[in-house]
C-alpha cells in the first residue's frame, strides 16, 4: 500500500511536511497510552504524541485498527483529538462503557523516511455498579413467627463484585454470607449474600433492606421488602353479660373481643355446643376482631352455656370464653281440667295445671268472689330445668251457685307473672212436662199424605232434648230442635206409608240431669201393596208353550183387585181369596195363562193391584225371554243398490233368541269365506261389506242362519249400478247422397234410462241432425237425405246419471261422383312459350270414394311416356288433385286446350284447361260490401285469372265533394278483402276494384260496376260502439296523442317543402324525361339515359335515385286516354312537370302488424303507413299544394293505419312473425335483366 495514501495534507501541514521529508528523521512518541480507570458513563481520554510523525497515526482496539480519521467512522463515540502539527494523537472516548474495557495501543505507520513505531498497550478499565439489587425468596408468602427463614439478596451486573450488607428495622443482620457469579456479559459479577432470620411478632410490618455497592465511587443501591409475619391472637372476653340471670323473652346483645395476631382472629358464637354465628368484624387500625350476638332469651335457654371462641391461620388451636345463663320464665299454659258441669247435689271434681316455670308458680281457686281452699298441690320437674304445679279442688254445688265463675290463678314470684283460666259452673236438673200436637187417632189418612208430629217440652237446665221413636226405635229424619220462651220444640214430618198403619209415635225429653218424661200417638193410615211378585215353575220359555204366571200381592189396607195386561191387551186372571198380611192389611193373589210366540220374546206382563178406595195401583211386570229360531225383520230389504268401484252394505235384519245366531252368505250357490279376504267384510255379526264392488258381483245373495232352535234363509238381489261405456255398432258409416244414414251406438251400462242418448254434430256449420230414437241400450240416429253437408264426426254420449258420461264419436262418410274446381284461375294456365319454362296444368276434384283422374290435349288422350309431360295425383280426405308438368313449355306445341275428367263409381265431371301466354290478369268477380261503420268500408270480391304472373289489387274510390278518384292499393297484394279507412261519416261513396300484374291491369270487377255505400253517424262520445261499427276508430284522443301527432305532421309539412324544393332544382339540372308505361325499353338504353322507367313494373315502388316526398302518401294519375292501361304517375309543380315511372311491385317498409278476421272468411289487415292513394286530377295544382289542400284525409287516418278498433288495444307481435306475413304478401322481385321478363315482353317470336 502506498505510504501517503493514509495521509490527508493541508496546507498549513505542507511547510512541516518537507522538513521532515527533507530531514529524514525516524519517528518516535513523545508520550504513549497509560492504564486508565474510568466509571461506566465517564468520558476517558487515552494519551498519545509522536515526534516527527510522517506515517499514518491510528489507534488499535483489541488488535482492530480503528482508522486514521479524527472522527473514527464506525465507532460514534470515538474521536482523536489534539493538534496534529504537535504529533497529539489522544483518543476520546466518550460515555464510557462495558464494550470499552479493552487493550488500546496508538502505532504511526512506516513511512518513506521512518519506520513504523508502536505504543505499549494501555488498559482500559471501566467501573460498573451493581444493578439494583433484589430478593431470591417467596415474599408473597407471610412467615410464620417463631421460624428461622434463609434470607438471599443479590447484587447483579457489577464490575469489579459489590459488597451487600442486609438491614432488618435498621439493625444490620450479622453472619451472612456472600459469594459471586458470572453476569450476563463477561466482566460482570453477581454478588450472593445469604443470612438466616428468625420470625417474630414484632417483625410484622418491619422492613428487611438489602443494600449493595462496590467501591465508594457510586452511590450505593439499594432494595427493601416489608416482613409480613404471622402470629396467634389473644384470648377472646366478652361484653354485655353481667348477671347470669336473664327473664325470657329479653333480648341479649353480647360482644366478644379478640386482640392481636396476624391475621386478625376469625370469631363464632356456641350454644351448648351448637353455632350461633360466624360473621365477625375486624378493626386493623385496633388491631382487633369483635363479633356481636343478638339472642332473643327463650325459657330452652335456661342452664344454656354460651362459648365465643377465636382462631387464626397460625393458631395451635382455638382460644374461648364461656358463661352459663339462668333463664327466668312463666308457664307457658294454665290450664283447667274436669268438667264444669254437675248435677244438682253432687261434688264437683276439677284440677288447675301450670306448665313448667321457674320459679315454680302457686294456685288459688275462686268461685264467684269465694276462695275455695279445699285443695291439693302436687309440683314435679318440668321443661327446660323448671317446675309444674297440679291442684286438685273439690266442692259440693247447689241449683243457686249455677252460672257463677270458677277461676283458677298462677302467680310466679320471680318474673312477677299472673295468669288465670276461667270457666262457668253449670247446674244440671231435670225437664218438668211433656205434650204432643197430632192428627186425631181415629181418622183414616191416606198413604203418601204428609202429616206433621210436634212435641213439646218445658223446665229443666239445661233445657231438655227432644228424641222422637217408631215403634219403639229413634227416627233419624227429624227436623231440628227449636227453642221458645218457656222450653224446646221439636216437629217431625212424616210421608205416610204402609208401615205408619198403627204404628206408635213417642217423644221423649231428657237432659244432662239423665231423667226421661215422654209422651205418644198412633195413625190409622190406608195403603195400596207394598209388594208385587210374579212367579212360574217353567225354567225355560219355548215358541208353541203354554205359560202359567202366578201373580201374588203384598199387604194392603183396604183389600185390592187384580188384573194383567200383555201390551196393549187386558186379562182377568184367576184371583185367590185374601189373607191377612202386615202393617194390619191383606194380601191377595191371581194366575194368568199364556201361548207363546217368538212376538212375546222380551214383552213385558204386567200385574196390577188396584185399590177403588184409594183410586190408585201398584204393579209389576214379568219380562218374557221366549226362545226361537232365527226370524228376518219384516223390513229386510230383499234388493240393494250400489255404484260400482263403491263399497256395498247388505243388511241383515235377523232375530232369534239364544241370540248366538251362524249365518252363512252364498252367491252363485258358492259360500263366501269371510277370513282371508279383502273383497268380503262382516261390518257387524251380520251384515255383509262388498269392497270396490264390480259388476260381476251383481246378483242373488242367499243368507241362512242358525242357532239353537233351528235354520232359516233368505234372498237379497244386489243391483249393482256403473256409469255408461258406448261404443259406435259401426264406423265409419258409407252413404250416398240422397240416401237416409243410419249411425248406431251401443251402451253398457246399469241401469238403462230412457232418454239416456244424446247426439251431437261435430262441424262447424249447422246441419239438420234428423231423427233420435232408443230401443234398450242402443240408439239410432237416422239422417234422411243425406248431403255433403252431413259428412264429418258425430258424438253419440250416453248418460245414466252415474258420472261419467261416455261418448264416442262416428264418421259419416257421404259419397258423392266427383265435382271439379271450374272458377276462373282454374280454366287458365299461363307460361312462357320459349322452351325455358316448366307449366302445372292442376285439376282439382272433391268426391268419394277414390277419385281417377285421365287427361286430354285438344281432344286426343295424353301419353305421359312423353318425358315433356310428367302426371301426379295427390290425394287428402276428400280432396283429390292431379297435376299435369309441362317442361320446356313451347307455344307451337303446348298452348292448347287440355281437358281433365275425374271419375269414381258415381259419376265423373270434365274440365278443360287452357295453357296460354302470360298476360294482364281478369277483372275480380263479385265485388261486395262487407261491414261499415262510421270512417271504414270493409270490402270483398273473387279474384280472376292471373294472368300467369302474381297479381294485386286497387280500389279505386269516389265522393261528391272529391274532385277526383282516390286509390288504394291492397295490402297483402294477394288479399280479397280489404278495409278502406278515413271515411267521412253519413257520406256516400263509389266503389271499384281492379286486378294487376307486370303485364297490366284489368278492367274493374262486374263489367265496371260501382258498388254505392252509405258510411253510418259517427257515434256520441261514451257510447259503445255496435257490431256493425266495431272498425270505427276511438271518438276522442288522449292529450299525448294529440301532441305527438301535431309534431309528427309539422316534421311532414316541413319535408314536404324540402321535397318540392330539391325536387324543382333537380328537374332543372336533369330536364324532362318521359314515357309511356307500356314502352318496351332496352335495359342497356336505360343505363346510358340515366332514366328512372321500367319496363314491365305496375307498382307503387319508386326507385331510390328520384326524390319522393314519401310523407304526401299520393301521386296523381295522368288521364292518358285509357286508364286502365296507364302505369306511368305524375307530379306537378308550379313551373313545370315530372315524371315518375313506378318500377316493381311495390313492397313497403312496413312494422309487422297482426291481422283481425272479422268474418270467418275475411281476413282484414291494416293499412301500412306508407301505402299510396292515387288521385285523377281534374285541376292543375302541384303536388306541394295538395298536401296542404283541405282533400288530405283527417290527421289520425293519415298516421294511424291500424283498424279502428286495434288502437286502443294495440300490442306488437314478434318481429319474425311480421316479416313472414310481409314476405308472404309480398313475394314478387323486381326482374332484374332482360331475360327474367316474359318473353312477349322482349321482342321475340316464336
Amino acid at each position: 500500500m502506498d505510504f501517503l495514501s493514509a495521509w490527508i495534507v493541508s496546507p498549513s501541514a505542507l511547510p512541516f511536511l518537507c522538513l521532515i521529508w527533507g530531514t529524514q528523521a525516524q519517528q518516535a512518541f513523545r508520550s504513549e497510552p497509560r492504564n486508565l480507570t474510568v466509571r461506566m458513563g465517564a468520558t476517558a481520554v487515552l494519551r498519545c504524541e509522536v515526534l516527527r510523525a510522517s506515517g499514518t497515526v491510528q489507534w488499535v482496539k483489541d488488535g482492530l485498527l480503528l482508522g486514521p480519521q479524527r472522527s473514527l467512522p464506525g465507532f460514534p463515540r470515538y474521536s482523536m483529538i489534539g493538534n496534529p502539527m504537535r504529533g497529539q494523537y489522544h483518543l476520546q472516548i466518550e460515555k464510557a462503557q462495558l464494550e470499552d474495557d479493552a487493550s488500546y495501543e496508538c502505532q504511526a505507520g512506516q513511512s518513506e523516511t521512518s519506520q513504523a513505531v508502536i505504543s505499549s498497550a494501555a488498559w482500559l478499565n471501566v467501573l460498573i455498579p451493581p444493578s439494583s439489587p433484589y430478593f431470591e425468596m417467596d415474599m408473597a408468602t407471610p412467615w410464620v413467627a417463631g421460624r428461622k427463614y434463609t434470607v438471599t439478596c443479590v447484587a447483579p451486573e457489577a464490575k469489579p463484585m459489590a459488597k451487600i450488607t442486609l438491614y432488618k428495622d435498621g439493625v444490620e443482620l450479622t453472619g451472612a454470607e456472600s459469594f459471586t457469579m458470572s453476569g450476563s456479559k463477561d466482566k460482570l459479577l453477581n454478588t450472593h449474600a445469604e443470612v438466616t432470620v428468625t420470625a417474630l411478632s414484632s417483625d410484622n410490618g418491619r422492613q428487611l433492606v438489602c443494600h449493595a455497592r462496590n467501591l465508594d465511587l457510586f452511590r450505593p443501591v439499594e432494595t427493601t421488602v416489608t416482613m409480613n409475619v404471622y402470629f396467634p391472637p389473644q384470648p377472646p372476653v366478652i361484653v354485655g353479660l353481667e348477671r347470669e340471670e336473664v327473664k325470657a323473652g329479653r333480648m341479649l346483645v353480647l360482644e366478644c373481643v379478640s386482640h392481636g395476631g396476624n391475621p386478625l382472629a376469625t370469631l363464632h358464637w356456641t350454644k351448648n355446643g351448637e353455632i350461633l354465628s360466624k360473621t365477625w368484624e375486624e378493626d386493623v387500625v385496633l388491631q382487633k376482631s369483635s363479633s356481636i350476638l343478638n339472642l332473643k332469651i327463650t325459657p330452652a335457654d335456661n342452664q344454656a352455656e354460651l362459648c365465643c371462641e377465636s382462631a387464626n391461620l397460625v393458631s395451635l388451636s382455638p382460644l374461648s370464653v364461656s358463661r352459663k345463663i339462668t333463664v327466668l320464665f312463666e308457664p307457658a299454659e294454665v290450664i283447667l281440667l274436669g268438667s264444669s258441669a254437675v248435677i244438682e247435689g253432687q261434688e264437683l271434681n276439677v284440677s288447675c295445671f301450670a306448665t313448667s316455670s321457674n320459679p315454680p308458680v302457686q294456685i288459688r281457686w275462686w268461685l264467684g268472689y269465694k276462695e275455695l281452699n279445699n285443695t291439693v298441690v302436687i309440683t314435679e320437674e318440668g321443661d327446660n330445668g323448671g317446675m309444674t304445679t297440679l291442684s286438685n279442688m273439690t266442692h259440693q254445688v247447689s241449683r243457686e251457685e249455677d252460672g257463677l265463675k270458677l277461676t283458677c290463678e298462677a302467680f310466679n314470684k320471680g318474673t312477677r307473672f299472673s295468669r288465670t283460666q276461667m270457666t262457668t259452673l253449670s247446674v244440671y236438673y231435670p225437664p218438668q212436662k211433656v205434650w204432643l200436637e197430632a192428627p186425631p187417632q181415629d181418622v183414616p189418612l191416606h198413604a203418601g199424605t204428609k202429616v206433621r208430629l210436634i212435641c213439646f217440652s218445658t223446665g229443666g237446665n239445661p233445657t231438655g232434648t227432644l228424641t222422637w221413636f217408631k215403634n219403639g226405635k229413634a227416627v233419624t229424619n227429624v227436623l231440628k230442635q227449636t227453642s221458645f220462651d218457656r222450653g224446646v220444640a221439636r216437629e217431625l214430618v212424616l210421608v205416610l206409608t204402609a208401615s205408619d198403619n198403627m204404628a206408635t209415635y213417642r217423644c221423649d225429653a231428657r237432659n244432662e240431669a239423665k231423667k226421661t218424661i215422654s209422651a205418644q200417638t198412633k195413625l190409622m193410615v190406608h195403603f195400596t201393596a207394598i209388594s208385587m211378585t210374579i212367579t212360574t215353575k217353567q225354567e225355560e220359555l219355548h215358541q208353541g208353550q203354554m205359560l202359567t204366571l202366578e201373580c201374588q200381592a203384598g199387604s194392603s189396607n183396604p183389600k185390592a183387585n187384580i188384573s194383567w195386561s200383555l201390551g196393549p191387551l187386558r186379562f182377568p186372571g184367576e184371583e185367590q181369596p185374601p189373607k191377612k198380611a202386615q202393617y194390619g192389611g191383606v194380601s191377595v193373589s191371581s194366575s194368568l195363562s199364556l201361548n207363546l210366540s217368538s212376538q212375546h220374546h222380551n214383552q213385558k206382563v204386567i200385574c196390577q193391584a188396584y185399590s177403588p178406595v184409594l183410586a190408585e195401583g201398584t204393579n209389576t211386570f214379568y219380562k218374557l225371554n221366549v226362545l226361537y229360531p232365527p226370524e228376518f225383520s219384516p223390513h229386510q230389504p230383499t234388493q240393494v243398490q250400489v255404484l260400482e268401484d263403491d263399497m256395498a252394505t247388505i243388511p241383515l235384519l235377523v232375530s232369534a233368541n239364544p241370540e248366538e245366531v251362524s249365518c252363512i252368505w252364498l252367491h252363485r250357490k258358492e259360500k263366501l269365506v269371510k277370513e282371508g279376504s279383502l273383497h268380503y267384510q262382516w261390518s257387524d255379526e251380520y251384515s255383509l261389506e262388498i269392497r270396490n264392488v264390480t259388476r260381476k258381483d251383481a246378483g242373488v245373495y242367499t243368507v241362512k242362519c242358525r242357532n239353537d232352535e233351528g235354520v232359516t234363509q233368505t234372498s237379497i238381489l244386489l243391483d249393482v249400478q256403473y256409469a255408461p261405456s258406448v261404443k259406435a255398432e259401426k264406423d265409419p258409416v258409407f252413404v250416398n247422397v240422397g240416401e237416409t244414414a243410419d249411425l248406431i251406438c251401443v251402451a253398457d251400462a246399469n241401469p238403462i234410462i230412457s232418454d239416456m242418448f244424446t247426439w251431437k254434430w261435430l262441424g262447424e256449420e249447422e246441419v239438420e241432425m234428423g231423427e233420435e230414437t232408443q230401443e234398450d241400450e242402443s240408439s239410432l240416429l237416422a239422417i234422411h237425405d243425406v248431403t255433403r253437408a252431413h259428412a264429418g264426426l258425430y258424438q253419440c254420449t250416453a248418460n245414466n246419471g252415474i258420472a261419467p258420461p261416455a261418448s264416442v264419436d262416428v264418421q259419416l262418410v257421404v259419397q258423392f261422383k266427383p265435382e271439379l274446381q271450374k272458377g276462373a284461375q282454374w280454366r287458365k294456365v299461363a307460361s312462357r312459350g320459349d322452351g325455358t319454362t316448366t307449366a302445372e296444368v292442376v285439376c282439382q276434384a272433391e268426391g268419394i270414394p277414390r277419385v281417377d283422374f285421365s287427361w286430354e290435349k285438344n281432344g286426343v288422350r295424353m301419353d305421359f311416356a312423353n318425358p315433356r309431360y310428367e302426371e301426379r295425383t295427390v290425394r287428402e280426405g276428400s280432396f283429390h288433385t292431379s297435376t299435369v308438368r309441362v317442361v320446356n313449355v313451347s307455344a307451337a306445341q303446348d298452348y292448347a286446350v287440355f281437358s281433365c275428367t275425374a271419375r269414381n263409381s258415381l259419376g265423373e265431371d270434365k274440365l278443360d284447361i287452357q295453357l296460354v301466354s302470360t298476360s294482364h290478369p281478369d277483372p275480380p268477380s263479385l265485388f261486395r260490401q262487407v261491414s261499415v261503420t262510421h270512417d271504414s268500408v270493409t270490402l270483398e270480391w273473387i279474384p280472376g285469372f292471373n294472368g300467369g304472373l302474381r297479381q294485386r289489387f286497387r280500389i279505386r274510390y269516389l265522393w261528391d265533394q272529391s274532385a277526383s278518384y282516390l286509390y288504394v292499393d291492397v295490402f297483402p297484394p294477394r288479399a280479397t278483402a280489404f278495409t278502406v279507412t278515413g271515411l267521412q261519416p253519413l257520406t256516400t261513396y263509389n266503389f271499384s276494384v281492379n286486378a294487376l300484374n307486370a303485364m297490366g291491369e284489368s278492367d274493374y270487377a262486374d263489367n265496371n260496376a260501382v258498388l254505392t255505400i252509405t258510411t253510418k253517424e259517427r257515434p256520441e262520445p261514451g257510447e259503445i260502439p255496435t257490431d256493425g261499427d266495431s272498425g270505427s276508430q276511438s271518438a276522442t284522443l288522449s292529450a299525448y296523442l294529440t301532441v305527438v301527432f301535431t309534431v309528427v305532421f309539422g316534421v311532414l309539412l316541413v319535408l314536404n317543402a324540402l321535397g318540392c324544393f330539391f325536387g324543382l332544382r333537380w328537374k332543372k339540372r336533369q330536364g324532362q324525361t318521359g314515357g309511356r308505361g307500356d314502352s318496351v325499353l332496352d335495359g342497356k338504353k336505360n343505363e346510358e339515359e340515366g332514366s328512372s322507367q321500367s319496363t314491365v313494373s305496375n307498382s307503387n315502388k319508386y326507385e331510390s335515385r328520384e326524390k319522393i316526398n314519401t310523407a304526401a302518401q299520393r301521386t296523381l294519375l295522368i288521364e292518358s286516354g285509357s286508364e286502365t292501361d296507364s302505369n306511368v304517375y305524375e307530379s306537378y309543380a308550379a313551373e313545370s312537370s315530372h315524371y315518375y315511372y313506378p318500377t316493381g311491385d311495390y313492397m313497403p317498409p312496413l312494422s309487422p302488424q297482426p291481422e283481425e278476421t272479422r268474418r270467418p272468411d275475411v281476413t282484414h289487415l291494416p293499412v301500412d303507413s306508407q301505402s299510396h292513394l292515387y288521385e285523377d286530377v281534374i285541376s292543375d295544382r302541384g303536388l306541394c299544394q295538395d298536401i296542404r289542400t283541405s282533400s288530405l284525409p283527417p290527421l289520425p287516418s293519415l298516421f294511424d293505419h291500424r283498424f279502428p278498433h286495434q288502437r286502443n288495444n294495440w300490442r306488437w307481435p314478434t318481429y319474425l312473425q311480421g316479416a313472414e306475413k310481409v314476405r308472404e304478401y309480398t313475394g314478387i322481385r323486381q326482374p332484374q335483366r332482360d331475360s327474367d321478363l316474359p318473353f312477349e315482353l322482349r321482342g321475340e317470336l316464336v
